[in-house]
């Protein structure tokens, strides 16, 4: 029986031990309902728009920026990232400026903006770096490009805030068919930006475009900038062959030339100033040019002349300032110069480096200018003998003096330097008895580390022999030459394949499609001829990097594009990874991803590049109806 009671009791203790856990568990529950609801109500308050004030900094965010600004003068705004290391740094002395600025009569707001959250807003504004000053005047920003810190800032900030404050005109001068031809003809030199409002990168050259402008105006002389909206002045854009934004050319007195200079203030300022001088350089003694021949690199051009009033002299100059990009510019008004390259006044001496030469060709050559001789005489001069018969192929030099084809290149352990010199020049002299008798290609050694991937594209990396050859053909064709011990005659025995037609190009080609049916076609290396140059068809071709975040972003609207095409029997929407592909013509460059071209059936060595900003089903419909030249179905039924 008393064994009984205790179970009892025992049964009762636990069942009010369960039962007070219980209670304590719904009154946690109950709690943290109770915070839950309080969070929601707190989250249903916070819509964003309330403007937090952090050390006397003011936090803007893409919900309260247009609100906070209305009916504000003048606010200092600031766009950072978090993990900017500048931005951290400058932190509290941004806090000192918002307490500066706020003592000012009357109180002027320091906002800051998360650029990494407040992503229109960045975009909005601009903002491609990390901190971004902006003083906003009515609403409109004014670039602060000034000294970081209290003093300046708030100095700049207070003269913006002026009641009488406007901002100061545009460097940059605008020009129109109105007064383009009157400006550009006038100028001894003048730069010029075509553009598109809509062109992203000509926005983010905007503000360094201007900066430039400012810097060069307060120059002695000044060198003048200016802009053309390409968009609405179609004729000079057309006149001056423009196909892309922005694009930049140098004008001398009306006559145009590329710009190939940088695309940030201090660049284009020093590109231009440089620019600005004469394209070639005086030299006085005969020590300088003996050393460019014994050591050079490249092919030694001295104008001999009387003095600066000689007019063969102005000829000459004239002639430099087209090529002063690719060729360097001597003159000179010393008779013992002209001793030195047995030269007249008048006359323009090209003498290649020693290293170079050889008993096939000769050591220099002389052209004799007269007051009759055309400027493209010359500047045809300089080109023909630019080159050895077998020249030095480097990166240096590739884009400037071996873009001709075909090319010949014999790829091995290149080097001029002393120890090394005579191997060197014990397989070019095999090359040179070889090229002496194919005087219609170029010929070059190279080096085989300099251009290991290009050797690798050839399937020549691997191929054990000290010696590679191969042919850079015309349209981006490759030819490489079976590995095999090195020497003239198989080399002549080679390059007589290739002129005979016998040879098949080295195309990199990812495997073809064994179905290709989709509504949108794949263009491989091995098919690219068959689909895009297919004079029978149009054809819309995209050109990606599987790694591209453009090309994925733009996947959906593309594809959607070949299902709306789909019926169309002449028009082909396509696309090509141009990582894994080789794209054997020249006319179709890919500079960056994606890039679109439009090849005709009509005109397949001329394609249309797509440069429009809206890539969307509507944007590229619009582009095809407007190029198309077999397309079936009418506007309206599309």
């Amino acid at each position: 029986m008393r064994k009984i009671a205790l179970l009892l009791i025992v049964l009762l203790g636990v069942a009010h031990f369960a039962t007070v856990i219980q209670c304590e568990e719904d009154d946690v529950a109950e709690e943290v309902d109770e915070g839950d609801d309080s969070d929601d109500e707190e989250e249903d308050e916070d819509d964003g728009t309330e403007v937090k004030d952090e050390n006397g900094v003011l936090v803007l965010t893409d919900n309260n920026f247009d609100t906070f600004m209305e009916g504000k003068d003048t606010v200092l705004v600031e766009f950072y990232a978090p993990w900017c290391g500048h931005c951290k740094q400058f932190a509290s002395e941004y806090e000192k400026i918002a307490q500066s600025l706020k003592e000012n009569d009357p109180p002027i707001p320091v906002a800051k903006v998360d650029a990494t959250k407040a992503s229109s807003l960045g975009s909005r504004f601009e903002v491609s770096g990390y901190p971004t000053f902006k003083i906003m005047k009515k609403g409109e920003p004014v670039e602060y490009d000034g000294a970081r810190n209290e003093q300046a800032i708030v100095a700049r900030v207070k003269e913006v805030a002026q009641p009488d404050w406007k901002p100061p005109p545009e460097a940059t001068l605008v020009l129109t068919k109105d007064s383009f031809d009157e400006v550009v003809n006038n100028a001894d030199i003048i730069l010029v930006e075509f553009y598109a409002p809509w062109c992203g990168h000509c926005k983010q050259l905007a503000p360094e475009y201007e900066k430039a402008a400012k810097a060069l105006s307060q120059r002695s002389p000044p060198i003048p900038l200016a802009k053309v909206d390409a968009t609405q002045e179609k004729d000079i854009a057309i006149r001056f062959g423009v196909s892309g934004y922005p694009t930049l050319k140098i004008f001398r007195k009306g006559k145009a030339f590329d710009y190939n200079g940088p695309r940030e203030k201090i660049g284009i300022v020093d590109y231009m100033s440089e620019q600005a001088g004469p394209p070639s350089k005086q030299v006085q003694m005969v020590k300088q040019v003996q050393e460019f021949i014994k050591d050079g690199d490249d092919a030694v051009i001295v104008g001999v002349f009387s003095s600066e009033q000689d007019t063969t002299y102005d000829l000459y100059l004239e002639a430099c300032h087209v090529l002063r990009e690719d060729f360097k510019f001597l003159h000179t008004f010393s008779s013992d110069m002209a001793k030195l390259l047995k030269a007249s006044p008048g006359q323009v001496v090209m003498v290649q480096p020693e290293k170079f030469r050889s008993k096939y060709e000769k050591a220099s050559h002389t052209l004799t200018i007269k007051d009759s001789t055309e400027v493209s005489e010359v500047q045809d001069f300089f080109k023909k003998h630019i080159l050895p018969l077998v020249g030095h192929r480097k990166q240096s030099n590739d884009a400037k003096r071996y873009t001709k084809r075909p090319l010949v290149v014999v790829y091995y352990g290149v080097d001029f330097s002393f120890d090394f010199r005579k191997a060197t020049q014990f397989w070019r002299s095999k090359v040179l008895e070889v090229a002496k008798d194919f005087p219609e290609y170029t010929f070059a050694i190279a080096d085989e580390e300099d251009y290991s991937d290009e050797l690798k594209s050839l399937g020549l990396s691997d191929s054990g022999e000290e010696v590679n050859v191969g042919i850079l053909g015309d349209g981006g064709k490759k030819f490489a030459m079976e590995p095999e011990e090195f020497d003239s005659e198989v080399l002549r025995d080679f390059i007589m394949a290739f002129k005979k037609g016998k040879l098949k190009p080295i195309i990199k080609s990812q495997p073809v499609p064994k179905n290709n049916k989709g509504p949108v076609t794949v263009v491989v290396g091995k098919t690219f001829d068959d689909i895009v140059m297919d004079t029978k068809k149009d054809v819309l071709i995209e050109f990606y990097a599987p790694w591209c975040g453009h090309c994925k972003k733009l996947e959906p609207d593309y594809t959607a594009l070949g299902k709306k095409y789909k019926n169309e029997k002449n028009l082909v929407i396509a696309k090509m990874d141009a990582t894994a592909n080789d794209v054997p013509h020249d006319s179709y460059k890919t500079e960056g991803f994606p890039t679109i071209y439009f090849a005709p059936s009509n005109s397949k060595q001329s394609p249309i590049k797509f440069e429009g900003e809206d890539r969307t089903i509507e944007g590229f419909s619009k582009f095809l109806e407007q190029h198309a030249t077999k397309l079936s179905q009418s506007k309206d039924e599309l």
